[in-house]
């Protein structure tokens, strides 16, 4: 008897029609997030300092330009980059 009145009682229509909002959700905060990591990390690469950097240090190891020069030059890249 307990069973049939525990059937006869069940009001649970299921998830309804907003249950796709959840997978919506969770796939618009991943994109989110992948895009704001991506976009500062890349912040510097569009920016070229990690190219100036990089060919300032290749010019001083290649001995074109000397330590002091290469201290000047390279603060001025990273001044421009704040």
């Amino acid at each position: 008897m307990l069973s049939t009145q525990l059937l006869a009682h069940d009001t649970w229509d299921g998830p309804g029609p907003w249950w796709p909002l959840f997978p919506l959700f969770w796939i618009a905060f991943f994109v989110l997030v992948f895009g704001v990591f991506g976009r500062f990390g890349r912040r510097r690469w569009h920016r070229g300092s990690y190219a100036g950097e990089s060919r300032l240090a290749e010019r001083y190891a290649a001995g074109e330009i000397d330590e002091s020069e290469y201290r000047e030059r390279l603060a001025v890249l990273r001044e421009r980059d704040k």
